[in-house]
Formats: C-alpha cells, sequence, structure tokens
C-alpha cells in the first residue's frame, strides 16, 4: 500500500524560550533541522505556519518544507492601526509561499464579521487565499470567549461569501456550533489543531479516557460528512506529531483520513503538492 503523504495545516515556528519548553514537553526540538527530521520520518510534506511575527516581509524566512499565514497579531493590532499595512499584507499575499491570514479575535477582541475587516477580506479574495480564524479557547484569561466562539464566522463568512475562511481548532468545545457553522457556510472549512498538548505517555488509555470527548467529536464530523472541508493539523510545538497523527485517525474513518491529511489542505490553500 502506497505511504500516505501528510499536510500539517497548523503550526507555529518560531524561536523562542516559551516555544522550546512546549516543544520539549511534547518530544520535540524546537529547531528547523529537527522539524525536517520528523517531517521527513512521519512523511509530512508540507507545512502550514500561523504567522506570529513582526509583519516585515524579512521576518517571514522559512525553511522549505513550510508556508506561512500572514498573521495579524498584537505586534501589528497594538502598535498600529493595521490598515495602514494593507499594502504590507498585500506584498505578503503576492509571495508563493505565503498561503493566507491569520486572525486572532478572542486575543485582540473584534468581531471578525465587522466592516472593519472588508479590506483585508478584498486582498484575500483576490488572491484567492484563505484567512484562518482563531476560534474556541484561548491560551490567555485576558482573551474573551465571545469574539473567539465558531458562531462569529457564520456572519463573516455570509456577509464575505468571496473569501474562504478557515476556522482554527474547530471551535473547541463547541463542536455542535462549529459543525452548524461549516453545514450552512460552503466556504468554511476548519482544522483540526490544537486538541492535544505535551506528550503522551500511552495512546491507548487516553484514548479510553477521552472516550465522551472524541465521540462527540467524531460524532459532528460525521453528522457533517464533507471531509473535504477538514483539515489535519498539530499547533506544533504544542503536541507530539505522532500523537496527533494516532488522534486524528482515531476520530477521521480511515477512507477519508487522504483526504483530511492531505487533500483538504492541499485545496483550500492552493499547495499545488
Amino acid at each position: 500500500m502506497r505511504a500516505m503523504r501528510i499536510i500539517d495545516a497548523h503550526l507555529h515556528f518560531a524561536r523562542e524560550p516559551y516555544f522550546d519548553g512546549i516543544a520539549r514537553q511534547a518530544g520535540h526540538v524546537n529547531s528547523a533541522e529537527h522539524l525536517e527530521a520528523e517531517y521527513a520520518r512521519l512523511r509530512i510534506a508540507c507545512g502550514i505556519v500561523m504567522g506570529n511575527r513582526a509583519l516585515a516581509l524579512e521576518e517571514h524566512r522559512y525553511p522549505p518544507m513550510l508556508r506561512y499565514c500572514i498573521g495579524l497579531d498584537k505586534t501589528v493590532w497594538d502598535a498600529t492601526d493595521w490598515r495602514h499595512e494593507l499594502g504590507v499584507v498585500e506584498e505578503h499575499l503576492k509571495r508563493k509561499e505565503c498561503v493566507g491570514i491569520k486572525l486572532y479575535p478572542g486575543y485582540l477582541h473584534f468581531y471578525v464579521s465587522d466592516d472593519s475587516l472588508a479590506p483585508l477580506y478584498r486582498l484575500a479574495e483576490k488572491y484567492r487565499k484563505p484567512v484562518a480564524v482563531h476560534t474556541g479557547l484561548t491560551a490567555m484569561s485576558s482573551a474573551l470567549l465571545k469574539y473567539s466562539h465558531p458562531l462569529v464566522l457564520d456572519e463573516a463568512a455570509a456577509k464575505f461569501p468571496g473569501v474562504s475562511f478557515v476556522m482554527c481548532h474547530l471551535g473547541e468545545p463547541w463542536f455542535v456550533d462549529a459543525i452548524a457553522v461549516l453545514e450552512k457556510n460552503p466556504n468554511v472549512s476548519a482544522d483540526l489543531s490544537g486538541m492535544l498538548e505535551g506528550k503522551i505517555p500511552d495512546m491507548d488509555a487516553f484514548l479510553r479516557k477521552k472516550r465522551f470527548y472524541l465521540e462527540q467529536l467524531a460524532g459532528w464530523l460525521e453528522y457533517l460528512d464533507d471531509y473535504r472541508r477538514i483539515l489535519f493539523g498539530t499547533d506544533w510545538p504544542l503536541a507530539n506529531l505522532e500523537d496527533y497523527i494516532a488522534f486524528t485517525k482515531a476520530i477521521v474513518p480511515e477512507s477519508e483520513w487522504e483526504q483530511v491529511f492531505f487533500g483538504s489542505a492541499n485545496g483550500i490553500y492552493r499547495l499545488g503538492l
């Protein structure tokens, strides 16, 4: 049987003490060399970095196996009016290696349906590149969940039907609401990243312990029954890559593995692999 190729549609890549620490907890080393070796071992053909760096073009140079979404995070939002930086965002989108835009509404306290975002969405539509949106739980207590709830994407998707939105983390733990948004809006897809952290010492025991969680997640994915819009992602270095592959196989039918692990991200992010 031909070995399955994989695309990691959601990871982070930065040499910082915080990322060094969580990489160790996940059984990894936070380095390009280690990531490249692990990708080769696990047949991960490509990864998509959710860009947590300054907006400057020179800040976004990555190893050959990686692409990136340019992130409008606090480094842009807090320092200046991001709308003054639309020209720089467009220069990113012109790059082949830049495959989308990443937004952080829960952390930065805005609704993704706000009309002020229309110029940004017009750029995404012009270059046919998705807008990835952090949804679900947040890592900081200062973030506000009302902005990261998956239902906020419903109005954005309806208002901007020409934009392809990627709901990061499938709105965890609001899976019912997340799936309702996907079912209603064909321009919304979702990645499965950010649901594990650290290294799982015994995956079989973990799957038994988390049976309710897994059954709910798998059940709602099956209810949607459109795996073309479901993308594998790990949130590396938060989670162990091999664990995340096993976890995803436990919630996705085997008949859909090639679609979820490779085909969906390849098509939605227009990677051409």
